[in-house]
């Protein structure tokens, strides 16, 4: 299945004009040694827009092999130990809103909730951080930012890399902090609070707070 094609048709139909550039992303990739999986690279988008309360944006896939399987800074159940990123996550879940650190790293219960974890680069070569920076990807997230910006969307933008995107969002319905990396997360991501935040603003829309 190509890639466009394991897009929801949603996706398909707001990603339309950019489908030449994401068929060409396709071409150039190497199934063998791509980190998420070549049948994972569009798992975030297999969901309908109309479901999407939160997005969460990455920088680009784990490189570790095994580690990415689609959803930004998630990974499959059986990863241990943790990234660093995503025990920064957790530790600071627990410090928000009281959640105990988890040793499960799958974050689709959440994105089964409405949470869109997007990286802006959605591939790598496994064992490689940024190996596809300059494929193509960031039209396309790009567009998708765009297009949910439009949207009651929460935006949770941790980084630079991220807020890039600040501008195509919400300011009322944006939160920005430090990456969760180890190289960041003390400088502003331990303590600011992300998820009681981004459940507030959904509150305050009208909408279903996120069970982290």
């Amino acid at each position: 299945m190509s890639l466009f094609d394991q897009l929801h048709p949603d996706w398909q139909e707001a990603l339309s004009e950019l489908r030449s550039q994401i068929d060409l992303i396709d071409s150039k990739l190497q199934s063998s040694d791509l980190a998420p999986e070549y049948k994972n690279v569009m798992r975030a988008l297999s969901v309908s827009i109309e479901s999407i309360r939160v997005v969460i944006i990455g920088q680009d896939p784990y490189p570790a092999p095994g580690h990415a399987h689609g959803l930004a800074f998630s990974v499959s159940s059986d990863i241990n130990p943790l990234p660093a990123s995503l025990r920064n996550i957790f530790m600071e879940l627990e410090s928000d809103v009281g959640i105990p650190m988890s040793a499960n790293g799958d974050l689709s219960r959440w994105a089964e909730q409405g949470v869109l974890l997007l990286n802006r680069i959605l591939t790598t070569q496994s064992g490689y951080s940024l190996k596809h920076a300059l494929l193509g990807w960031q039209e396309i997230t790009n567009e998708i930012a765009r297009t949910l910006g439009q949207r009651p969307v929460v935006a949770v933008l941790w980084g630079k890399n991220a807020q890039e995107l600040t501008h195509l969002f919400d300011p009322g319905l944006t939160i920005t902090s430090a990456h969760p990396s180890p190289l960041s997360s003390y400088r502003g991501f331990f303590g600011s609070k992300p998820f009681s935040q981004t459940n507030q603003l959904l509150e305050s829309i009208g909408l279903p707070v996120i069970r982290w």
